[in-house]
């Protein structure tokens, strides 16, 4: 079935663009081409990729299947006829349950639904934003509900005197106004909650290397992958390094880098074992140096080279490494978006937190290290993670409970033969102490 796709310049090529995509007929496609460019810059490249990935089965579907009165529905038609397609959408390809309300669509997920749904609505949305920047799409963004910015405005505007708007916050004789983020979207998801995933497998770095080995891996794989269990790090924050990302920090199992959303700029740092420093080194020395344009070392070469090289000696990028790594999880049958690495390292860091510390504050202060180093944005997103190791001690507890209790039983099974055994009476111990905690006390009048 043809299909749209896309795919980059090829070498030698002048053009405007670095991506191209094209249509069902193979034919150029510039909406879309004119959309990742113009969120490159905006968004990391991976990302903005990301969205073009999700909107091209959207947009084979638009040609294909989609009807609006009897026709197929354009990306240019207007905001009413777009939104009747997307719902369409949203229902037969995505397995979505749509409710209409007032000014807006409810999308409840199923258990068919794929885990792309919130993406693909951002994408979308996304893709109209660019689409009224260039000046292309002549409408309003179709996947913002307008009634909801008026509304929410309005809320925030009339006082509680009619007619009359709000005293200001320092007068004290209205309520303050709710600090939320607006949510303005057309298609509002509203059963899903995203919550980081929890990988607790200590042997998973380790399946990854011989899954990679297996496929023959090159020393530039091996070093990305090693980086990425060990950093935290997203893939494109290892892939992008320069070699003065490397020469930034004081020590030499770390690096510099840049974050999601900090457009670039190096605002964290990575670290990283002493013997991936040694193969990094290997490879900066060697199989780098094989594929550069200069054969420079590591010593002679500039800040702004980036450290991972492909074999035509240019800058490394996701799309070329996911190959690499894809090729080698269907090779071995693991499941595992490069994405997990960083909740395995998480999980794993907060592993060694619980074991290694002796007092909650001493707990308290590494966990609060952890969040600056991972550079999370909420901080509360780390609750989730200990949530999981709150059941974990739980589960230790509990068996450790079930052995007593079979230790008990021996012993009861004992005395039980022993007839000469006087009869074992309950003792009650009286309470010394004067004042007892309220949630001691009723955990006790509970017991009587």
């Amino acid at each position: 079935m043809s299909k749209y796709w896309y795919d980059y310049c090829p070498d030698g090529v002048e053009s405007r663009f670095e991506l191209l995509v094209f249509n069902r007929q193979n034919h150029p496609f510039l909406p879309l081409t004119e959309h990742y460019h113009d969120c490159v810059g905006r968004i990391s490249k991976s990302s903005a990729l990301s969205y073009v990935q999700c909107l091209l089965p959207f947009f084979t579907w638009l040609d294909q299947f989609s009807n609006f009165q009897g026709n197929r529905v354009n990306w240019d038609d207007s905001p009413d006829i777009i939104r009747i397609a997307i719902e369409d959408y949203l229902m037969t390809e995505m397995a979505c349950k749509v409710k209409e309300k007032e000014t807006f669509r409810f999308v409840n997920l199923t258990k068919k639904s794929p885990n792309t749904v919130n993406r693909f609505l951002s994408a979308l949305k996304s893709f109209y934003k660019s689409l009224i920047h260039l000046k292309q799409y002549n409408y309003s963004n179709p996947l913002i509900d307008s009634y909801a910015i008026l509304n929410d405005y309005k809320s925030n505007t009339e006082g509680v005197r009619k007619d009359k708007p709000r005293m200001p916050s320092e007068a004290g004789t209205e309520d303050a106004t709710p600090h939320r983020r607006l949510t303005d979207s057309y298609f509002k998801l509203i059963n899903e909650e995203w919550q980081p995933e929890i990988i607790g497998d200590t042997h998973l770095p380790y399946q990854v290397y011989q899954a990679g080995k297996k496929v023959n891996w090159s020393l530039r794989e091996v070093v990305i992958a090693r980086m990425l269990f060990e950093t935290g790090a997203r893939a494109s924050e290892v892939i992008e390094l320069t070699i003065g990302d490397y020469r930034s920090r004081k020590s030499f199992q770390e690096a510099s880098t840049f974050n999601k959303g900090s457009h670039g700029k190096r605002v964290k740092f990575l670290r990283f074992s002493k013997d991936t420093v040694k193969l990094l080194m290997r490879y900066i020395n060697s199989e780098r140096k094989r594929f550069a344009d200069l054969q420079q070392t590591f010593d002679t070469l500039p800040d702004e080279a980036p450290i991972f090289l492909t074999e035509l000696g240019t800058p490394f990028s996701y799309e070329s490494w996911y190959y690499h790594w894809n090729k080698a999880m269907k090779e071995c049958e693991i499941k595992l978006n490069p994405h997990k690495t960083r909740h395995w390292f998480v999980t794993s860091s907060l592993r060694e937190i619980y074991n290694t510390s002796n007092t909650e504050a001493e707990i308290k202060q590494k966990k609060n290290e952890l969040i600056k180093y991972i550079k999370w944005k909420d901080e509360k997103t780390i609750e989730v993670y200990e949530h999981y190791f709150d059941e974990e001690s739980h589960r230790k507890a509990h068996d450790g409970m079930f052995e007593s209790m079979a230790e008990k039983e021996k012993e009861y099974m004992e005395h039980k033969k022993n007839k000469h055994k006087k009869k074992t009476n309950l003792t009650v111990i009286e309470n010394s102490f004067d004042d007892i905690d309220d949630d001691i006390q009723e955990l006790l009048d509970g017991l009587e």
